[in-house]
C-alpha cells in the first residue's frame, strides 16, 4: 500500500474507472438487415458538428453493417432495459433478429437508414464523418445529424459499464449553474 492508502492496480481494469459515459445500443442497417449492440467505449469529440467517437470491436456484427453503411443510431437506454443491454450484449445479430428477440420496436429515423429504437430514452442519428482510425483502432468517428430525447425525465437514470458484468447507476443530479463560466468551453 502507498503512502496515500492506495495499492497496484492492474491496468488492464482501469476501464472499471474510465469509461466515459452511459451504455448505449447501437442500431444498424445494410442490404435489408438490422441489428443492435451494446457499447460502453465512446465519447463526445466536439460540439458544433456533434462529434462522437466509438470503438467496434471488427469481430462484432455490427462493425461491418456501420462501416458499409456509414451511418447509425446510438440509442441511449435507461435502468429499466437493464436485462435488454446485458441480453443484446451477449448475442449476435450474425444468428438472431435482436428487435425480436428482445422485444424492441425499430422506428424509422429520419437522416439515416438504421433504426431507432424507440423503447430508449434518446436516440441519435449518425452519420460516419472519419474512418482514418477504423482500421488501426476501429475507432468511428460519428457526426449527430439529428436527435430525438423523451421530454421526461429530464435526468433519466442510465446504466455505466465497470467490466466483469457490473454496472453502476447515474447518480443524484446536482446544478452548480451559478459557478458555470460557458465562456471557459
Amino acid at each position: 500500500m502507498s503512502q496515500f492508502g492506495k495499492s497496484d492496480f492492474p491496468v488492464e481494469n482501469v476501464r472499471r474507472y474510465l469509461e466515459p459515459g452511459p451504455i448505449v445500443l447501437v442500431s444498424s442497417a445494410w442490404r435489408g438487415k438490422t441489428n443492435i449492440m451494446t457499447m460502453g467505449w465512446h465519447t463526445v469529440m466536439e460540439f458544433t458538428p456533434s462529434l462522437v467517437g466509438c470503438m467496434i470491436s471488427a469481430g462484432n456484427h455490427s462493425f461491418e453493417m456501420i462501416r458499409r453503411s456509414r451511418e447509425c443510431v446510438i440509442n441511449l437506454p435507461t435502468t429499466a432495459l437493464t436485462d435488454t443491454v446485458v441480453g443484446i450484449g451477449n448475442t449476435t445479430g450474425a444468428e438472431i433478429d435482436k428487435f425480436a428477440e428482445f422485444g424492441l420496436t425499430a422506428d424509422p429515423a429520419e437522416k439515416v437508414g438504421a433504426p431507432l429504437i424507440r423503447e430508449c430514452h434518446a436516440n441519435f442519428e449518425c452519420i460516419l464523418r472519419d474512418d482514418a482510425l477504423v482500421g488501426s483502432y476501429n475507432f468511428f468517428i460519428f457526426e449527430v445529424v439529428k436527435a430525438h430525447v423523451a421530454e421526461q425525465p429530464a435526468h433519466p437514470q442510465t446504466l455505466h459499464y465497470t467490466g466483469d458484468g457490473v454496472f453502476m447507476l447515474s447518480g443524484r443530479i446536482i446544478s452548480k449553474r451559478e459557478l458555470f463560466r460557458p465562456e471557459m468551453l
